[in-house]
């Protein structure tokens, strides 16, 4: 059976990440073939090379608001690295039109937040703030729409009373790590039937 190829985008420590590695085994449709970030100091590099995915780094600050110019670097390993499927998983830099349409339909991010509500960042003070009664996270395809992509899958965590933006992002972060997986091993396999998870 030859194996999806998966490329996985970072900034930080990639927890979510780690859990999409982790499940690329067995008779799973993809395995891994890069990790690659923005951050040269991300600490989901070193996990990635542990794990003995390769690793590689391009830093976006040289660049200043030149966004085509970092995504025209960040672009040489990716095409060396011929991915079918590439997972944005904590990806901090919001990408251009022309990267997005170069991969669209085979690109995946995570967001804290069931969209269409909360696009963008701060998405659990947000819901809290507005009173809702529930909060998650989604999988969509990335398109050139900011947080707007046709949705892949959906994890609803309650909102408590007495719930901090913290306690609901820690309770939120532990759907995206059932529910990113899940997702990619339907999408790897063709399905594009959005999942949707109750937690």
């Amino acid at each position: 059976m030859s194996h999806k190829r998966v490329a996985i985008l970072i900034s930080g420590g990639g927890s979510n990440m780690v859990k999409l590695l982790e499940s690329m085994t067995g008779d799973h449709p993809a395995r891994p073939c890069l990790v690659l970030s923005n951050d040269p100091n991300a600490g989901g590099l070193k996990k990635a090379a542990e794990r003995g995915v390769p690793a590689k780094a391009v830093d976006h600050r040289p660049f200043g608001s030149d966004r085509a110019g970092f995504e025209a670097l960040l672009s040489k390993p990716l095409e060396e690295a011929r991915p079918d499927i590439i997972c944005l998983a904590g990806f901090m830099r919001v990408l251009t039109e022309d990267f997005v349409s170069r991969w669209q339909g085979r690109m995946l991010n995570i967001h804290p937040s069931l969209l269409p509500k909360y696009k963008g960042l701060n998405t659990h003070a947000r819901a809290i703030e507005a009173g809702d009664s529930a909060h998650g996270c989604s999988v969509h395809e990335v398109t050139a729409a900011l947080d707007g992509g046709p949705l892949l899958g959906q994890a609803r965590v309650p909102v408590l009373d007495g719930d901090t933006p913290e306690k609901l992002a820690a309770r939120v972060l532990e759907q995206e790590h059932r529910l990113y997986p899940a997702v990619l091993r339907r999408f790897a396999d063709g399905d594009r039937t959005p999942l949707l998870l109750e937690g």
